[in-house]
């Protein structure tokens, strides 16, 4: 993989990381197995690009968080396991994170943390701890970029699902975009909210109205 630019400096920054954790084992065969995931096939969105953005999101947030070390490295599992047809990702993702974790010698609590706030990606239900809720903001911060930027990952997403009818994307997509309007906040901590509440609720409202009766 040398050479590569997408990589630059990651390979470095996620050995860094398990260190950090507590492990101890050659973290060189789990990064290759984690940047080819995310290389995937069929990927428009969920792409090294959008892990390089979390963790940009992360670095930008992280001195207001004790919580980040964990956070981190739930980004780099998160959507390493994705498939549009599949409903169990984040459940497959986390297993892998709790895993190869545990096989790089990071301690069982900590693996298993980090296999928690994978599954908390899901956006179910918005967190109630300190370090779901920041994962879950940094996850969701595209939502509240300008509106190219916005726009440019919406059309990426339903790239992803090109083999839903545009009658079914519309439907299922504005479940979705209603399901986070609705949310009081949208975004938990204080940094995400300051930087992206406003932009991202006029973004999703757009996206509704774009995608409501007769916007196709």
């Amino acid at each position: 993989m040398p050479g590569d630019r997408d990589v630059t400096g990651l390979g470095e920054r996620f050995a860094a990381l398990v260190r950090r954790l507590g492990g101890t084992g050659e973290s060189v065969p789990v990064f290759e197995a984690l940047i080819a995931a995310w290389r995937g096939p069929g990927r428009h969105y969920h792409t090294l690009a959008h892990l390089r953005d979390t963790l940009a999101e992360l670095d930008q947030a992280a001195p207001t968080a004790p919580t980040d070390m964990p956070v981190e490295a739930a980004l780099w599992f998160h959507d390493a396991v994705y498939d549009p047809r599949a409903h169990d990702n984040e459940a497959r993702s986390a297993a892998w994170a709790e895993r190869a974790l545990a096989e790089l010698g990071v301690r069982p609590a900590t693996a298993g943390e980090v296999a928690r706030l994978v599954r908390l990606t899901r956006h179910d239900t918005p967190p109630a701890d300190d370090a779901g809720k920041l994962l879950c903001d940094v996850d969701l911060s595209i939502l509240g970029r300008d509106p190219d930027t916005f726009a440019h990952y919406e059309a990426a997403v339903r790239a992803e699902y090109d083999w839903l009818s545009d009658a079914e994307w519309r439907a299922g997509r504005c479940r979705v975009l209603e399901t986070l309007l609705a949310r009081q906040p949208l975004f938990a901590t204080a940094h995400f909210r300051t930087r992206y509440e406003a932009p991202a609720r006029r973004n999703l409202a757009a996206s509704l109205q774009r995608l409501g009766p007769g916007a196709l």
